[in-house]
Parts: C-alpha cells; sequence; structure tokens
C-alpha cells in the first residue's frame, strides 16, 4: 500500500485524525487520488490508514488505526455500529444524524434521518468515489422509502468535487413536517438549506431554552429558527433571529405561524447586524450563534468537528 511519511510533532501524534500538506515529509509508492494510503512516522512506525487527496489542503483523512480495505463491508460495520451507538444513548431513531463522518469513522459521510428518508452527503474524494456502497449499507440496514444527495455544499470544492443533488433511491419526498418538543418544522430535503434541518443540534434545543423565560433572546445563523422558535415555546419575552439566507428567514416565519409564535426574523450579515446592535446600544439577556469546536469522545483519542451553538449570557 502507498502512502506518507508525515513530520514529527504533527498533528496526527496527538489523536487527530487529520494530516495537511504541510505535515508530509515525503509520500512512497505512488499514492492516488481517492485511494487509501499508508500513514507512517520518520521512523517507519505504522499510523494507520487513510484516505488521500492531493488536491486537498487536508492531504490524508485517517478512519483506522490498523492496515483497512475501504470496502462494503467497512460501510456496513461503521453505519451499523454508529446507529447502535445512538440507540444506546436515546436518540431517536428516525430523527437524528445518523453518520457524522470522522466521529463515526466515516470522513466525510454526513448520513441525517427524518422519518422514512435518508439525506447523504460525501464530502470527500475517497467517500464520493464509493456512494454507491454506502447507498447499498443505508438501504440494508435502515431500509428507508428514499434517499436523497445533498451534495450542494462548497465543502466539496477543496476536495475538486461539483455540486450534485438529486434521489440516489426511492421516491421523491414532498415537503412534510416534523415535530421537535411540541414544536412543528417544515422540511424540504431536496430545495431547503443544508439537509433539512441542523440535526446535530436538535438535543440542545432544549437545554438553551431553559434559560429563556423572560429574556430578550439573540439568535444568529438561525437556519430554520430551531433555538429561536424553542426559546419563544419557553416564555421568551422576545426573540429576534438573524441569517443571511432569505429563504431561511421566510422558513422561520412559516415556521412560527405554524407554531402561532411571534418572532423577528431578519435577513442580515450577522457579523454587521450585530455592529449595528452595538452602536445603537441594544443589549439581550441571551444570545446564540454557531462557532466551530472539536470535543473530545468519551473513551476514545479521536476528536469529532462540528458545528455547536454557543450561548451567551449578556447580562
Amino acid at each position: 500500500m502507498p502512502g506518507l511519511i508525515v513530520k514529527p510533532r504533527s498533528r496526527i501524534f496527538h489523536g487527530h485524525d487529520w494530516v495537511y500538506s504541510t505535515e508530509v515529509i515525503k509520500a512512497f509508492g505512488v499514492p492516488t487520488d481517492g485511494d487509501e494510503i499508508a500513514l507512517k512516522s520518520p521512523n517507519d512506525q505504522f499510523l494507520g490508514t487513510a484516505i488521500y487527496n492531493s488536491r486537498s489542503h487536508i492531504v490524508a483523512r485517517r478512519f483506522s488505526r490498523g492496515r483497512q480495505e475501504l470496502d462494503a463491508f467497512l460501510f456496513h460495520k461503521r453505519i451499523e455500529a454508529a446507529v447502535a451507538y445512538r440507540r444506546r444513548h436515546g436518540v431517536d431513531e428516525r430523527l437524528c444524524r445518523v453518520v457524522w463522518s470522522e466521529s463515526d469513522g466515516l470522513p466525510g459521510v454526513i448520513v441525517d434521518r427524518y422519518g422514512d428518508y435518508l439525506v447523504l452527503q460525501t464530502l470527500t474524494l475517497a467517500m464520493d468515489r464509493r456512494r454507491e456502497l454506502i447507498v447499498d449499507a443505508l438501504r440494508d440496514l435502515l431500509q428507508p422509502k428514499g434517499i436523497v444527495e445533498r451534495n450542494d455544499t462548497n465543502i466539496r470544492l477543496a476536495e475538486g468535487l461539483e455540486h450534485r443533488t438529486g434521489m440516489l433511491f426511492g421516491d421523491e419526498p414532498q415537503p412534510f413536517t416534523v415535530s421537535i418538543d411540541g414544536l412543528e418544522f417544515e422540511i424540504d430535503l431536496l430545495h431547503g438549506q443544508k439537509t433539512g434541518l441542523y440535526l446535530d443540534q436538535v438535543q440542545n434545543y432544549a437545554p438553551v431554552a431553559s434559560y429563556a423565560k423572560g429574556r430578550r433572546v439573540l439568535d444568529c445563523f438561525s437556519n430554520a429558527g430551531g433555538f429561536a422558535l424553542a426559546c419563544l415555546g419557553a416564555g421568551a419575552k422576545e426573540v429576534q433571529a438573524v441569517d443571511l439566507n432569505a429563504e431561511c428567514v421566510a422558513q422561520i416565519q412559516r415556521n412560527a405561524a405554524r407554531n402561532r409564535l411571534q418572532v423577528d426574523a431578519r435577513v442580515a450579515n450577522v457579523f454587521d447586524h450585530l455592529k449595528d446592535l452595538e452602536k445603537r446600544k441594544e443589549v439581550y439577556d441571551l444570545s446564540c450563534s454557531i462557532r466551530r469546536v472539536l470535543p473530545r469522545r468519551a473513551g476514545n483519542s479521536k476528536r469529532r468537528a462540528a458545528a455547536t451553538k454557543r450561548f451567551t449570557f449578556v447580562r
């Protein structure tokens, strides 16, 4: 198996599964973009098996500490383990992120479940080339009515991949609603933003909303308004939701009307809007925004990259 020799003190020696182009001493064999490669230290210590893409700044993403082929058996076992992990922790299996990239050992694979439908994103070259194997495993394990492809994110461009959206299996789903903690949200899997909702954040709605009663709340990068509406449902005095995407704001307004809630939803660049609020000396009791973090998985040295809501008391 061809591979890369990684510089000492690189991230991978501290538990991180990515290798950046600046961390490579040299290649051995002839690594091919989209294939599996071996990772080694300068003293020939084997570090694991990774997927390779010379076009990306992240040239290698480790998916195994051993020697492993990226085949049908691996996809079936990794997805099966991901489903079982969520089941053990009481996650709603019919409304959740079933597969979450590196955290489930499949770098660049996102699978969200909305009832009988799955939404798939393949954000790395190697996983995109093995899309049919992933679809076969999902059909076998979860028996969905349909699998939607939402590969229209710009993250794919860094991997040299084009945008692509459509049906990978089954009938095209019409827009529908889902219920989260008593609130109704509309979902359009083929035409909405991203995969429909930020499903990785659903379990955070209630904890954040528990601080909202009687408070003024500012929800930034609101998407479909999950945090904004959860706060209103919990008794917030006032909620302003801000997002740059006009369709997201329209969706927030429709979701608010569906739940008989009043929300101040605005189309704006959040950073410019925050500066304007500061100039006008507007004060909110609770603010929510998105940031990138790398929480450590319990009992495991792997780390998962997640878009996580940060909430802050302003006063």
